[in-house]
């Protein structure tokens, strides 16, 4: 099983205050879509699950639609009753994204659905501000606790977005619950201040985690893990679209490898160079896939491509 908790959301998107789509989303659900279309299809056996919630209306009808069409298990998602969240994402003449977000407010503290067991070397994704959040954060870390103790391997979106009080105690503890953390280089300028990722690495991730992920946008990704640190360069994108999802997208692309390969949860402790260069740029195809769409998921033409490799 992959299992993802996160936040559940329909995005608008808007350029030149235009409307160019609406497509349901959320950090950890865009990886969770996109790793629906390709392990879930590629690797029998390997459920997809989704854990969030939404309200009683036709977003979250559509949303759960949506996701049975993309072979995630609908089980962990409950429903309150109120509107679901939205998002307007409104992209600036590079294509690149801000956010505005509308949330219902009153909602009760989240909690996770019950009957939903781990077996040794599933996979969980968390993270972005459902991970922080104080309606939300105790429920995905018992949800991540129990998942860990049972010897799933877990990776964690740090995601910090602008304009977040910082958390750095809260950053801290999901670290140190996690096998692999990702950051991207405006997480760590915005939580430590600084965008050297070998002081950061050092300083407030290795002590806790062994693995560790950055990535810069456009430029060069960087990994650190014990013995280990390279440079991995993106994968070329004819023309970008939207970089929405694009984060999200390399962590499914991280996800997917870790799967295709086999990796077992005590092997993490110690990967190779040559190991991260077969988990790296695969990520780096999900990710460049969706910055050339409007969508935030890998496309059915992508999906095909992987299957004949």
């Amino acid at each position: 099983m992959i299992a993802g908790i996160g936040e559940t959301v329909l995005d608008m998107v808007l350029k030149d205050g235009k409307p160019l789509a609406a497509v349901p989303g959320g950090s950890v659900f865009n990886a969770m879509v996109s790793l629906g279309r390709t392990a879930a299809v590629q690797f029998p056996g390997v459920e997809i699950r989704m854990v969030s919630r939404m309200g009683r209306d036709t977003v979250a009808d559509i949303i759960s639609s949506f996701m049975e069409e993309n072979h995630l298990a609908t089980d962990g998602m409950s429903r309150y009753d109120g509107q679901s969240s939205l998002t307007l994402a409104v992209l600036d003449a590079h294509n690149n994204a801000r956010y505005e977000f509308f949330r219902q407010h009153d909602l009760p503290e989240f909690q996770v659905p019950e009957g939903i067991a781990f077996a040794p070397d599933d996979l969980v994704l968390f993270g972005s501000t459902f991970a922080i959040s104080g309606g939300t954060a105790v429920a995905a870390r018992k949800f991540v606790r129990a998942a860990r103790a049972a010897g799933a391997i877990v990776y964690y979106d740090v995601n910090f977005r602008k304009g977040i009080p910082a958390a750095p105690e809260a950053v801290a503890e999901n670290i140190a619950l996690s096998d692999i953390v990702r950051a991207s280089s405006d997480d760590i300028e915005a939580l430590y201040g600084t965008s050297d990722g070998e002081a950061v690495y050092r300083e407030y991730i290795a002590p806790l985690c062994p693995n560790f992920i950055l990535t810069r946008g456009a430029k060069d990704a960087e990994v650190f893990s014990p013995g280990v640190r390279a440079l991995f360069p993106v994968a070329p994108v004819r023309e970008v679209v939207t970089t929405i999802g694009a984060g999200d997208n390399f962590n499914a692309g991280t996800l997917y490898s870790l799967v295709r390969d086999g990796f077992k949860r005590d092997r993490l402790a110690a990967l190779s160079e040559e190991d991260w260069r077969r988990i790296i740029p695969t990520a780096m195809r999900f990710s460049a896939e969706v910055c050339g769409s409007l969508f935030n998921y890998v496309s059915p033409e992508f999906v095909r491509g992987l299957q004949q490799a």
